[in-house]
């Protein structure tokens, strides 16, 4: 196990004692205005992001606590109640934020579907063809110019030593690897620092983790750095592309934090949707559970990525290329291989 993923965990269990002391169900009633006290006063005192969300989106959660406040009754039916929290919670423009009933799940998705998406599924089908190999949640294959492709769609569900092993075997004699990780909603960080392993040589600072240690918004615990060492696998040493959109986010965001920089790899593409803080999860006096960003995460320069990771080179989908079945981000990573 990385030493990242060590931290993480010490991260959370340091969290837990701190939230021991969280909002208790008793302190509110099972009401709308105490279902909403509860849920401001979670967010309070222990979502991650209250100061940086009001110093780059001017979100005052005490100016949003008031506003809300006058929005709720307590003749108000479930439905309505889950739509002004879900809007309360949406202030904060955080993925990771989530308000969960057994009708509905309230989300913000507004770090993807404000942009362009830069992707189309159907042209990455005919890219990949019909004859690609699957490893686990990974697809690969062989481009005609001998550049391996692989298509990483999620980091949500396992794929082994063993399976990357065959995977960059299989590649080894191509010229150049494109690793589409458009459209990347996250998953687990084991995952993304399983395959970052296998495109580093050394021991290498990636970032850091803190925690919460207290309710108040700058109560914080020391950063820990956080690392990826080379995997005792087949490793990627020859040059790769790295295609990201908006889309990207959470885990997928980290991989490409841990990743950017690394002297083969060039990430081409959009700007990452973000999702820099590990979630955890509360729950209301009505039942409801309420998922919100705890641990924030930073680059090498302790800077969040909690709003994404810019490219080394940006490029769009054109729509030209699409109408014609071209992928415009792929075809400028094959031009890019070709000349290194």
């Amino acid at each position: 196990m990385h030493k990242s993923i060590y931290l993480a965990i010490a991260a959370f269990a340091a969290l837990l004692l701190t939230l021991s002391g969280c909002v208790s169900q008793d302190e509110f009633d099972d009401t709308p205005s105490g279902n909403l006290e509860a849920l401001w006063t979670i967010i309070d005192e222990h979502y991650c992001f209250l100061d940086y969300k009001r110093q780059t989106l001017g979100v005052d959660w005490d100016e949003v606590h008031a506003r809300y406040r006058g929005r709720i009754n307590d003749k108000m039916n479930r439905y309505q109640l889950f739509e002004v929290l879900s809007e309360m919670l949406a202030e904060l423009r955080d993925g990771h934020v989530n308000l969960y009933s057994p009708a509905d799940v309230g989300r913000n998705w507004s770090w993807h579907e404000d942009y362009p998406s830069n992707f189309r599924a159907d042209i990455q089908d005919a890219y990949l063809g019909t004859e690609y190999k699957i490893a686990a949640e990974l697809k690969y294959r062989i481009l005609e110019d001998n550049i391996g492709y692989v298509v990483c769609s999620t980091f949500s569900n396992a794929f082994g030593e063993g399976n990357l092993d065959e995977m960059f075997h299989y590649l080894r004699s191509t010229n150049g690897l494109i690793l589409d990780l458009r459209d990347n909603g996250g998953g687990d960080l084991t995952y993304e620092e399983r395959l970052a392993a296998r495109f580093t040589d050394e021991h290498r600072l990636v970032g850091y983790i803190s925690h919460k240690t207290g309710k108040g918004h700058n109560a914080f615990s020391e950063p820990k750095a956080q690392y990826i060492d080379p995997s005792s696998g087949v490793r990627w040493m020859k040059h790769a592309v790295v295609l990201t959109n908006r889309s990207c986010y959470s885990a997928a965001n980290a991989f490409v934090r841990d990743i950017k920089g690394l002297p083969r790899i060039t990430v081409v593409g959009d700007q990452t949707g973000g999702g820099g803080g590990l979630p955890f999860s509360s729950e209301l006096p009505g039942g409801w559970a309420v998922r919100f960003s705890a641990c924030p995460m930073f680059d090498t320069q302790m800077q969040h990525i909690e709003f994404g990771i810019e490219p080394d080179i940006y490029v769009s989908l054109s729509e030209d290329d699409a109408a014609r079945g071209i992928d415009t981000l792929i075809e400028h990573a094959r031009k890019l291989l070709k000349t290194k």
